[in-house]
């Protein structure tokens, strides 16, 4: 049964990815800070599976193709739909607040994208251990999952006023976009190596 856990906690964040869209759209005062606390138990179980599972010993093929895929989602539907909501809410933020979000999303999803693909190449040449994660990596999904949470809560009166929170947040995934970039290129440095392979 102990050997299971880490793959159940990968197959709960995927389902819990509609739980927070919903909460996302649902039109009250509460909605957003429930979105927010439900992507952050997302966020945690990918901490806690990876974990256990090393603990544990029970990595598995499945696992290890549903890790990354989950995460992925998780980001990329969040990314969307917070484009989207920011987009539809210019005059709420200062100019250009949706244009920088959406370039940071646009660089996070397409870096994910290419990641994914550099990641799927090396295993079909036998060196996908050559780009595992990088401290740059957990550095920028670290500080990525903090400022998602912040934008999805995005709460105009918590501590002070003036949308201090999504401000602050959106600080951050710029911050992220650059951890970003530079992951994207000590990944694909190492991937280069091997192109006349």
């Amino acid at each position: 049964m102990l050997r299971k856990i880490p793959n159940v906690l990968t197959l709960l964040r995927v389902f819990l990815i509609p739980v927070y869209v919903i909460f996302f759209l649902l039109p009250y005062e509460w909605s957003n800070l429930a979105a927010a606390l439900v992507f952050v138990i997302a966020c945690f179980t990918d901490l806690l599976d990876g974990y256990l599972a090393r603990k544990l010993q029970v990595c598995s093929k499945f696992g290890a193709f549903l890790d990354p895929v989950a995460d992925k989602i998780m980001v990329c539907v969040a990314l969307v739909m917070l484009v989207s909501w920011f987009g539809s809410h210019k005059a709420e933020f200062y100019n250009g607040f949706s244009i920088i979000l959406t370039i940071c999303s646009v660089i996070i999803i397409s870096r994910e994208i290419v990641i994914s693909a550099l990641r799927e190449w090396m295993a079909e040449i036998g060196k996908r251990g050559s780009v595992a994660v990088s401290w740059v990596g957990k550095w920028k999904t670290t500080v990525q999952m903090i400022a998602i949470a912040g934008l999805i809560w995005r709460d105009k009166e918590f501590i002070f006023r003036d949308n201090w929170m999504a401000n602050i947040s959106l600080v951050l995934m710029v911050i992220a976009t650059a951890l970003t970039i530079w992951s994207m290129i000590k990944y694909l440095s190492v991937g280069i190596k091997y192109m006349d392979d």
